[in-house]
């Protein structure tokens, strides 16, 4: 494979399987041959999980925006005054289900929302129990690092009682989100009123114990820098060899539009999103999946991200409202053919699954 001199050793550790080092990363975010990293993690990904790519068929459901944090980069929080913030009971909750059962394959839910200033623990768990009980046949993935130690502040319990209780009402997987970057000062200065990063790395390092397993994800293109997107992922790879227990990492590429930080940042290029998810695939060897988050890349550049180092693509996300709020223009849901076609185009296998990558049914 061709690269220039200056990145030779590099390659020469990916060819052999060699963990790279803070250095190396650092160095390949300073890289501006496209073509040489997509060459590289495509050949990791394949060497890792073959041809697959991973999609479910899903729903999200957002209880409420109403949120206690206010973080800079996000246009989905509200106080409880404001203009379109609501708090879903618990039967409009199951009207949000009800509303996507159409689709005969709806395999699972995706439960994340807000931290509600004035909600219980316990309003979180009837909502979740209500949702598990109605429809028993659909996998719960659901909550993040940040919403669980949320839960375990308000109601004195320990991350571990949070967890054994969400896991009585039902919830089989945790979400990736909240992650943002895990550096102090990055979530000192755009997120301080929720978890820090030894937190939400708390959160996960106890949910693996227990046998739960989580994703992984990072918030890039705002104010952070080179060397502390790769400090993120390093503390992730870190607790990976540790624990085990993370299921896929995902690529945020920040969207400025309705957010504080909107008037200073802008959005970040095509390049930058195939840079970092094929740096993400090179830095994590001890990640399967790497996600095309297609609701925030754009179905075209997720589809390209598949030939950077992607092998899951997410799911049909009916009503997914966090991110079109923050301005993301993709489509709020993509129907499952539509899913098929966009992999198989790729090049690809399409592959039905769980929220714990448990492939459902025959593969497409």
């Amino acid at each position: 494979m061709y690269c220039s001199e200056e990145y030779k050793d590099i390659e020469e550790k990916i060819l052999k399987g060699e963990r790279l080092s803070r250095e190396d990363g650092l160095r390949l975010f300073a890289c501006n041959d496209i073509a040489w990293l997509g060459n590289m993690a495509d050949m990791v990904r394949k060497r890792k999980c073959g041809d697959y790519v991973y999609y479910n068929v899903n729903c999200h459901v957002n209880l409420t925006n109403i949120c206690t944090s206010r973080c800079k980069f996000c246009a989905f929080g509200r106080d409880a005054e404001d203009k379109g913030a609501y708090a879903m009971s618990v039967q409009q909750a199951l009207d949000v289900v009800a509303d996507a059962m159409h689709d005969p394959h709806l395999a699972g839910l995706h439960v994340v929302s807000g931290l509600h200033p004035d909600w219980s623990f316990d309003d979180y768990l009837e909502r979740l129990q209500a949702l598990h009980d109605t429809y028993p046949s659909l996998y719960l993935k659901g909550f993040t690092g940040v919403e669980i130690t949320h839960f375990a502040d308000i109601s004195g319990l320990s991350i571990r009682q949070v967890l054994e209780k969400l896991q009585q009402a039902g919830l089989q997987a945790i979400a990736g989100g909240g992650a943002e970057i895990l550096t102090d000062r990055v979530r000192n200065e755009l997120c301080p009123n929720k978890a820090s990063a030894d937190q939400w790395l708390e959160v996960a390092r106890v949910a693996h114990s227990m046998g739960i397993k989580t994703n992984a994800s990072m918030l890039y293109g705002h104010i952070e820098t080179m060397e502390e997107r790769v400090e993120h992922l390093l503390k992730l790879r870190d607790l990976q060899d540790k624990t085990g227990g993370f299921q896929t990492f995902i690529c945020f590429p920040f969207l400025p539009k309705n957010t504080e930080l909107g008037k200073t940042v802008k959005q970040t290029t095509m390049w930058d999103d195939l840079k970092t998810m094929a740096i993400s695939r090179l830095m994590l060897d001890n990640f399967t999946n790497i996600k095309a988050y297609w609701v925030m890349l754009t179905v075209p550049v997720a589809q390209i991200a598949l030939g950077f180092g992607a092998n899951d693509i997410d799911g049909t996300i009916h009503k997914e409202t966090i991110l079109h709020d923050a301005g993301a223009t993709s489509p709020t849901a993509l129907s499952e053919d539509n899913i098929i076609k966009i992999v198989r185009d790729a090049g690809r296998i399409p592959v039905a699954c769980d929220c714990n990558f448990n492939i459902i049914g025959e593969i497409k």
